[in-house]
């Protein structure tokens, strides 16, 4: 059987918790869905390096999520992808410096969703096709 990556939902947002959840499930991965930082930090001490993705929002009710993202770079390998409403250049050049290894801004497109985290964590979509590159 084929193992299955699992992503860190980090957001506050009920809503939009959910809807990155379905995304993500149907692209593949087991997700784990959080909605503050203190409850993401434990959950990817607990997960380890057993993580393939972390989606962070900066807007988080109990922490900054840039400060979170940097404690997160030492509790997981697992590239972490910002997932927030802060557009401007710098939020987006300071979420990359304190180690996401991309940036999405809200509102976003499932499909760029699904299509930037398989591409974060090097997978193939799930239609059973694979490309040769």
């Amino acid at each position: 059987m084929e193992e299955q990556h699992v992503c860190l939902v980090i957001e506050d947002d009920a809503d939009v918790r959910g809807l990155i959840t379905a995304v993500l499930t149907r692209a593949g991965f087991k997700v784990v869905a959080v909605g503050s930082g203190a409850e993401g930090k434990a959950a990817a001490a607990a997960a380890g390096s057993t993580l393939s993705l972390i989606t962070l929002d900066l807007g988080l009710p109990d922490m900054d999520g840039q400060d979170l993202c940097l404690e997160l770079r030492a509790l997981s390998p697992a590239p972490l992808l910002f997932l927030t409403s802060r557009a401007e250049e710098d939020d987006v050049l300071a979420g990359l410096a304190a180690g996401a290894a991309a940036y999405l801004t809200k509102p976003f497109l499932p499909s760029t969703l699904r299509e930037t985290a398989l591409k974060l964590c090097r997978l193939q979509p799930r239609s059973g096709l694979s490309e040769r590159r």
